[in-house]
């Protein structure tokens, strides 16, 4: 029995249970992989991040073990952040995506697409946590793209550029074709980024990319070709300043409220001024990483960008 006729949804389902499983695996690389010492397989076991109590397998079920623990180690009582369950359901309702939308017969492109929106996971949370990206992430990233388009020249099927490289006389994308736009995709992606750090610098002298973001970019180019590297970024940059700007208002009310409970009078433009410089501290990697999964799994739903 192929996979096109099980019945609807349990293939999406299942791997959407195995993307659960593997969400805890994850919350252990965002976890160690920005630490001095710590790799993905040392130490061996995993361990309560406040007392250093190996867990046993009863407090590794995803979700399940938070929820009975009520978000507390067993040894200590110390609270377990809420991002680990999280970590687990977003990869299972990413994993549940992928299939959905890709179709449960084309195993390779959501296989692919797993894989991917699973590295954009842990790239975002260790972002937020350490405001650095991974290599692991990153320039394993930049390795496994071409290799994947080789193998699945479905991840570049809507690429105009792989397209147009591609001998097949019907429009399709072949091996060829998909592994020089996943190049060119790396690219544009890496070089977007470095011309936009370089102007920032030359402008504002000070640096404004960092170079997790130039290979995060370059990485996710090489899955989505250099078109796709392009709306990922604006995309990313839309976000961003939405982000940005409520986070300033954020940080300009908390300023207001704070010189009111000390009675001290301060002035809009001083409370405008610490939200502009305390307001801007926003990690990048997130909102490329947004952008990224978004073209990968919906490219054609953002052809009114440009049609």
């Amino acid at each position: 029995m192929s996979l096109s006729e099980l019945p609807p949804g349990s293939v999406a389902l299942a791997w959407a249970l195995l993307g659960l499983m593997v969400g805890s695996f994850l919350n252990v690389c965002i976890y160690r992989l920005p630490r001095e010492g710590m790799s993905v397989s040392r130490p061996r076991r995993s361990q309560c991040p406040a007392c250093g109590t190996e867990l046993g397998w009863v407090e590794n079920i995803p979700l399940l073990s938070w929820i009975v623990q009520a978000g507390r180690c067993r040894t200590c009582s110390a609270r377990i952040s809420l991002r680990y369950p999280l970590v687990e359901a977003s990869n299972a309702g990413l994993w549940y995506m992928a299939v959905t939308l890709a179709g449960p017969a084309d195993w390779p492109l959501w296989l692919c697409w797993s894989v991917v929106l699973s590295g954009l996971l842990v790239a975002t949370m260790v972002d937020f946590d350490c405001f650095q990206i991974p290599d692991e992430v990153s320039l394993g990233g930049c390795v496994l793209a071409p290799l994947a388009c080789l193998c699945v020249p479905g991840l570049q099927g809507e690429t105009l550029l792989a397209q147009f490289l591609s001998a097949d006389p019907l429009g399709g994308v072949d091996r060829v074709g998909a592994l020089l736009s996943s190049f060119a995709g790396m690219g544009v992606g890496a070089g977007v980024l470095l011309l936009i750090g370089a102007l920032g610098k030359r402008i504002y002298g000070a640096e404004a990319m960092g170079l997790g973001d130039v290979k995060l970019l370059a990485a996710g180019g090489g899955f989505i070709g250099p078109g796709g590297a392009l709306v990922a970024l604006a995309l990313a940059a839309l976000v961003a300043s939405v982000f940005g700007l409520l986070n300033m208002l954020r940080f300009f009310i908390l300023s207001r409220s704070r010189a009111r409970g000390r009675g001290r009078s301060v002035g809009i433009r001083r409370s405008l001024r610490v939200a502009r410089l305390a307001g801007r501290y926003l990690p990048f990697g997130p909102f490329l990483g947004l952008g990224i999964g978004i073209v990968l799994l919906a490219w054609d739903d953002l052809s009114f960008l440009w049609l």
